[in-house]
């Protein structure tokens, strides 16, 4: 639910209590066993509050995908605040990596949930993909990467780790694939 004033403190933590709920079963991968309904209880608040806040199951995953990539963000602005360039998009990358291994349930329920929603997951995915430009950008500025290759090609990879997923030995692949990455947009030494 979007409105023009803050929500009253309660009306926040209650809000809350509703998205932690969800994140809870969607990395469980029980969010279509349950009735919509369910949430509310699971969460510690009545069927009115859920549904003065999320109308629709469709809009609970938007909430709770607009709210994963925003902590994403703020985590790419924080670490190009406190590292050196370089280090701030392994980290970046790896952090990834760790994100789509704690949350595959997650990605797969919002996948499913959001797929006629393209607008929600395109503004989403442009807020990665500028994160990930301003953390690439910075580390070629400070001569660390080349600076031929965009942040859509780094995208591209990280996409492609998260689809892999199933793969057996997946965590091991996909810590190799950011290495490999990480490996190709180093600027060559010159002799």
């Amino acid at each position: 639910m979007t409105t023009d004033k803050p929500l009253r403190a309660d009306a926040q933590r209650k809000r809350e209590a509703l998205l932690a709920k969800a994140r809870e079963v969607f990395d469980a991968g029980d969010f279509f066993d349950l009735r919509f309904d369910d949430f509310a209880s699971l969460a510690g608040v009545g069927t009115g509050t859920l549904y003065r806040h999320f109308p629709t199951r469709e809009a609970l995953a938007a909430a709770v995908y607009h709210g994963e990539v925003a902590a994403l963000c703020d985590r790419a602005r924080h670490l190009e605040a406190t590292l050196p360039a370089a280090e701030a998009l392994a980290t970046f990358l790896r952090d990834m990596v760790d994100h789509i291994a704690a949350h595959q349930g997650l990605a797969r329920t919002l996948a499913t949930l959001m797929a006629d929603r393209s607008g929600a997951l395109t503004e989403g995915s442009q807020a990665l993909e500028q994160a990930v430009a301003d953390l690439v950008t910075a580390a070629a500025r400070d001569g660390a990467v080349r600076d031929d290759v965009d942040a859509g090609a780094v995208m591209m990879a990280l996409h492609g780790i998260g689809a892999a997923h199933d793969r057996p030995g997946w965590r091991t692949e996909a810590d190799d694939l950011v290495t490999l990455v990480l490996d190709g947009l180093r600027r060559p030494h010159s002799n």
